[in-house]
């Protein structure tokens, strides 16, 4: 159903969780490498964050551009002297996640992710009763 740059709710929302789907695939990551120190680049894991853009012009839902590198965020400096990964004074790079941010974050796409769900039940509601209606 599409009128003149309008998508139909069923589109919008599932496009809505395929977005947040996606944001929670890249969510969880983060958490899982909060303590890789070393990545195939020699580097401490690098957050990462789903850049969203708009599904062409009008109201046509969300679309994921890709998939891009907190850079903006410095990686922390720990002092651990044992660490395999210690420069001469004891000091490792760890990622530049943060677990409260990926908590905030998680419970937002999750609530995100459950208001499509929830667009997509009303929907069939009223689908059943103009169905019933129709009888």
């Amino acid at each position: 159903m599409s009128v003149e740059g309008i998508s139909g709710p069923v589109d919008i929302a599932v496009s809505g969780l395929r977005a947040q789907a996606k944001r929670l695939e890249v969510i969880t990551n983060n958490i899982a490498n909060a303590s890789t120190t070393r990545t195939a680049s020699g580097a401490p894991y690098r957050r990462q964050d789903v850049v969203f853009q708009t599904s062409g012009t009008g109201i046509r839902g969300v679309s994921i551009r890709g998939i891009a590198q907190d850079k903006t965020t410095d990686f922390k400096r720990v002092r651990m002297p044992g660490h395999p990964e210690a420069d001469s004074d004891g000091w490792v790079l760890m990622p530049n996640v943060s677990l409260p941010t990926e908590l905030r974050d998680l419970v937002f796409a999750s609530r995100a992710y459950e208001a499509n769900a929830a667009v997509l039940k009303r929907y069939q509601d009223l689908v059943d009763v103009t169905l019933e209606l129709l009888r």
